[in-house]
């Protein structure tokens, strides 16, 4: 991970231009929309939505002229912008980083939903957003991907990435996927049961933590491997380096599985299938307006009982 600051005043360079993207399904989230649109503005800040969603905003607000719109949903809408604002809640926070990596923009969340991770800002926080984007008193680091490449009789089929996990899972309710996880090169362990998810640290609280993987503190390079609901005496997760490759072959008798990426892409896995995994070339920026520790903003994002802690002597 990777850590730089910037802070400039608001007289930094003109024709500033931020990229906004909003969870406009849920009213609380269009009213977080108009108080960033219009702080922004204020400050002389442009501000780029997509077309669909400009649609959504003006139903209930009227969307000021100087709002710039784009009908292109790719890496093309973030250009020229140098920050990406999402408000929503996981969902919105993961297709902002689709365009974060597309583009090499960093991307700033404001949770408008429940845990939300990725997100540095809460609806209460929407002021001090605006204010620290404005004199870019924020920082940005680096988050590990991963990519994703799935084969079939030897040829690749399909390619993909994720910023939190790639998931092999069953696709028949009823039946167990038969599965062979491997760790760079070698066979770790055959196994029953609904999947097997690998994940990256950001991705450990995600998925990976309600299979019952472990919490990694995103400072550490690693990637895992968590299974799903296993039916064998060892399906434990794994926590491997960053440099090793990560496989899961679907076996050739069992009923057909499927891959998602980020719960946002999906492939359907053919018997026989063999899904690789490895540390992404590509990683997504994230903006950050806080120095809090991730301890900290575990114990917040959980709501975990820290009652009766007296602290290290002094």
């Amino acid at each position: 991970m990777t850590t730089n600051t910037e802070t400039q005043d608001c007289a930094g360079p003109k024709g500033r231009m931020i990229f906004l993207l909003t969870h406009t399904g849920r009213p609380a989230a269009i009213r977080s929309a108009e108080r960033v649109v219009l702080g922004l503005l204020r400050c002389g800040i442009g501000v780029r939505v997509l077309t669909d969603e400009a649609a959504d905003l003006a139903a209930e607000l009227p969307l000021p002229a100087e709002v710039e719109l784009v009908t292109e949903g790719g890496p093309g809408a973030v250009e020229g912008c140098e920050l990406i604002i999402v408000l929503g809640g996981d969902g919105t926070l993961l297709r902002g980083a689709e365009f974060a990596r597309a583009s090499g923009v960093p991307m700033l969340g404001v949770n408008l939903g429940r845990v939300g991770f990725l997100a540095e800002a809460e609806r209460d926080d929407l002021d001090k957003v605006v204010d620290r984007v404005v004199t870019k008193q924020y920082e940005v680091e680096e988050r590990m991907t991963l990519d994703v490449l799935v084969r079939n009789d030897g040829h690749v089929v399909h390619t993909d990435w994720a910023l939190n996990e790639a998931s092999v899972e069953k696709q028949a309710r009823e039946r167990m996927l038969e599965v062979v996880t491997e760790v760079d090169g070698r066979p770790v362990s055959r196994f029953g049961g609904d999947g097997v998810v690998c994940a990256t640290p950001t991705g450990s609280t995600a998925y990976a933590f309600s299979a019952g993987g472990p919490v990694v503190w995103p400072e550490v390079e690693a990637l895992l491997m968590v299974p799903i609901s296993a039916h064998a005496l060892f399906a434990r997760p794994l926590v491997t380096s960053p440099r090793s490759v990560l496989a899961v072959e679907v076996q050739p008798k069992t009923p057909h599985g499927v891959l998602w990426c980020d719960g946002r892409r999906t492939v359907e896995l053919p018997a026989g299938a063999r899904v690789e995994v490895r540390r992404g070339a590509v990683p997504v920026r994230l903006a950050r307006l806080h120095h809090a520790s991730f301890t900290d903003r575990l114990v917040a994002k959980f709501a975990l009982p820290v009652a009766g802690w007296r602290g290290a002597p002094q």
